[in-house]
């Protein structure tokens, strides 16, 4: 089912952004650490770009290029998921479009692509949420791409978990590692211990939206814990007016119930996506947890975060296209 939009009531064309994660990213960071992660989101972009000039709908659109971002080991998603406190995988993922038909998957350990479960989640099973064995049951009935749940357990994320731990906590998108030797939270400037949330929000020319997010977790979280990636409204969220796909503290998130009061503010105080989008970030979830991207069904599009960074990319029909890490006027 598609919603069509009244043509003389577009703004602009076809709109899509998409994230890798937001949280503590130092000015720093080096390039041997950026530039694969700038050149991902360049690529993925690329994909969804061309996907919705032939006319492919937004819902295939934000699987497809999630599914590219969580097949690129440089992002928390996928085939780079970290490790929960028992040194395991539990990957999890949400997609949903503007007719609010939605699939959410959590506790994921063999599954490649977590956000095409959750999309055969929507369309082929009376629910909207399936979770670890039932949804691992689901994904070998259904056929998709597998592997040994070893296989996503490598050198770097279990040297991750062992930072998270001698920190002793759990660790959002991109938390910087402490060394042993220094009391006080000062992060290292040379890399980053986590990798970042992956997300994409996609509108076509006939105002129709979708959302996809899909992620590995906190490091060093507690086996079965839950973000709000999976969680419609909080991670993951569109209907007729926009789609938002969120990234950063989970629990705060849940909270604020991010996703959908970007929708809420604009349904029932009538405030433009931005204006929406800013005030869940700069006024109702705390700074330094959240970052969103979310485009809206006239073809606006926006990318704010209260972190200090968020890894970011978007591009509309009038040519606009913008890849970014840092708020812009710190940009480098």
């Amino acid at each position: 089912m598609q919603i069509l939009i009244d043509p003389g009531s577009r703004e602009m064309g076809w709109a899509i952004a998409l994230h890798g994660g937001a949280g503590d990213i130092p000015l720093s960071l080096p390039p041997e650490r950026r530039q694969p992660r700038e050149a991902a989101l360049r690529h993925c972009l690329q994909i969804g770009v061309e996907a919705l000039k032939v006319n492919k709908p937004p819902l295939d659109v934000v699987e497809l290029v999630v599914r590219e971002l969580e097949n690129i080991p440089v992002f928390n998603a996928g085939k780079g998921s970290v490790l929960t406190s028992k040194g395991t995988v539990e990957m999890e993922a949400c997609i949903m479009d503007g007719t609010k038909r939605c699939g959410a998957v959590s506790g994921l350990t063999t599954v490649v692509n977590p956000i095409s479960l959750a999309r055969l989640v929507m369309e082929n099973t009376p629910h909207i949420y399936l979770a670890f064995d039932g949804a691992e049951a689901f994904a070998r009935e259904q056929g998709v791409e597998t592997v040994d749940a070893n296989s996503f357990i490598t050198p770097e994320n279990v040297e991750r978990l062992k930072q998270a731990k001698e920190a002793n906590r759990v660790q959002i998108d991109y938390t910087q590692p402490i060394q042993k030797d220094v009391k006080e939270n000062k992060p290292e400037a040379d890399g980053d211990s986590q990798l970042g949330t992956v997300g994409c929000v996609a509108v076509d020319d006939l105002g129709n939206l979708a959302s996809a997010t899909s992620t590995g977790g906190l490091v060093n979280k507690m086996v079965g814990r839950i973000g709000d990636t999976p969680i419609i409204g909080a991670g993951t969220y569109a209907n007729n007016l926009c789609a938002v796909s969120a990234t950063g503290k989970g629990e705060a998130i849940i909270r604020s119930t991010a996703a959908r009061d970007v929708a809420a503010l604009m349904e029932y105080k009538g405030l433009s996506l931005k204006e929406a989008a800013a005030y869940v970030v700069e006024e109702s979830t705390p700074k330094g947890n959240v970052g969103l991207v979310a485009v809206s069904a006239t073809g606006e599009v926006t990318m704010p975060f209260n972190t200090t960074g968020m890894f970011r990319a978007c591009a509309t029909e009038d040519g606009y296209w913008e890849i970014g890490i840092w708020p812009s006027d710190v940009q480098k």
